[in-house]
């Protein structure tokens, strides 16, 4: 049982330091959008990556199994719809507006997973992702949301990746090389990004310091956070692995502070310790939250 607890930390220790890495990308992104396509960047980014990773782990994709080749392919097409979809969003609002509807697949996977499989949702889970998203909505949000195209787009990638969560769940607790798997997805969402680029726009390599911000988004975005997600998730839950999705804007919220030396509202800070109460709260087994409840009433 240690041995089991043990494992499923260190799969979520793995997976927030994915999520951290990628929490980078909504800033590269944002500012690379401003000269290249939505799928020119996705493709340029992902196969750059798949490039790198197939160089490193040659021999671990020439093995590849069939159906760990299948779940591959499987995870990256999923994946490239989210990442259509919050690119787009990105094009036509602001980072922390996409980065909070985004994040509302924290709600929605444990609401999915139970009706998936008929059950009501436990109750710890759905607790701490309303703390946790409403933590979410105080960091990320000035005002209100506006319902236009960007944010619609948002509301989308946020169903998607919740099943993109439901879907890496599934198949990468029924045996696979994860890790062969991963970079198959990888390689698909580039290759699928490539072919719509081809169709609706005219694409092109990255210039002058574009360069940058694609290697940063290959290197740690793609080769790090993608390729190592199944991995991680065969560790956990998929209720779990959609809770983490709040460390996202938090850590995207903390690098503007230091890098970009930007200020966090009163609100924010609130915000802050609500994601990291809501994390807390998962973490607690269910039979000491009856005593918690006790104290409290006391």
């Amino acid at each position: 049982m240690k041995t089991k607890k043990r494992t499923q930390r260190s799969a979520e220790i793995l997976l927030a330091s994915i999520i951290c890495a990628r929490s980078t990308g909504y800033l590269f992104s944002k500012l690379i959008l401003e000269g290249m396509g939505v799928f020119n960047l996705l493709a340029v980014r992902f196969l750059l990556g798949f490039l790198l990773l197939a160089a490193l782990f040659l021999k671990r994709l020439v093995r590849i199994d069939r159906r760990s080749l299948i779940a591959g392919l499987v995870m990256g097409g999923m994946f490239f719809l989210v990442m259509t979809a919050e690119l787009n969003g990105l094009k036509h609002t602001a980072s922390s507006t996409i980065s909070f509807l985004e994040n509302t697949a924290i709600v929605l996977v444990p609401l999915l997973q139970a009706a998936l499989s008929r059950s009501l949702p436990r109750k710890k889970a759905v607790a701490s992702a309303l703390l946790s998203l409403a933590g979410v909505g105080l960091l990320t949000l000035s005002g209100t949301v506006k319902l236009g195209l960007g944010e619609l787009f948002g509301i989308l990638s946020a169903i998607l990746y919740a099943a993109a969560i439901l879907t890496t769940d599934k198949v990468t607790h029924s045996g696979i090389d994860a890790l062969a798997a991963g970079i198959v997805q990888v390689g698909t969402v580039g290759a699928l990004s490539l072919v719509a680029s081809l169709l609706t726009e005219t694409p092109r390599l990255p210039m002058g310091a574009e360069w940058i911000g694609v290697v940063m988004l290959a290197v740690v975005c793609t080769g790090f956070g993608f390729t190592l997600q199944p991995v991680a998730q065969s560790g956990t839950t998929a209720d779990r692995a959609g809770m983490f999705c709040a460390i996202n804007p938090l850590v995207a919220s903390v690098l503007g502070v230091v890098f970009l030396h930007e200020q966090i509202a009163p609100q924010g800070a609130l915000g802050a310790v609500l994601i990291l109460a809501g994390i807390l709260l998962s973490e607690l087994p269910e039979e000491k939250l009856p005593r918690l409840l006790k104290l409290k009433r006391c």
